[in-house]
């Protein structure tokens, strides 16, 4: 009878990129709540914000592809996002469950107030704006890869 393969040594969290880009991304909302905070809006609502910043009067079908996200998930942010005033939802007349979001003049000039996000990103990390380009860029292709990836399956 053969002996069973050897398991392989498991491989230590910080040597797992899948923990590093998590661990990342919990420093990173840590560094933005506090000013986020300060805006009265989440993350999740920032997210769709900065969805809406590049391009007005998207529906949250738009949103949700953007964010890769469902948008069963987007709908509650952009409700709450409307009772504070910094977008408007409209339903399209002739297809009821087609609903279109736009900024509000608050939700135009937030824009302008989340600069210090980037700001404390840098200051707080140590990295250049190049670094923080490039690195954005590594992160960016892995994903792009690893979600067609999945797509083509």
């Amino acid at each position: 009878m053969a002996k069973p393969a050897p398991r392989p040594e498991p491989i230590p969290l910080d040597g797992q990129l899948c923990f590093s880009l998590y661990g990342a991304s919990i420093a990173i909302n840590r560094t933005y709540k506090p000013m986020l905070d300060g805006l009265g809006i989440t993350y999740p609502q920032y997210l769709v914000l900065s969805a809406l910043w590049e391009g007005d009067g998207q529906t949250i079908t738009d949103i949700a592809n953007r964010l890769a996200l469902e948008p069963s998930t987007i709908t509650p942010l952009v409700k709450r996002l409307e009772q504070a005033g910094f977008l408007s939802r409209q339903r399209n007349p002739k297809d009821e469950r087609q609903v279109t979001v736009r900024l509000t003049d608050k939700g135009k000039e937030l824009q302008r107030e989340t600069g210090c996000l980037t700001d404390a990103l840098l200051r707080k990390s140590g990295m250049t704006v190049k670094e923080i380009i490039a690195l954005n860029e590594q992160v960016r292709t892995l994903r792009d890869a690893l979600a067609s990836a999945i797509a083509a399956q």
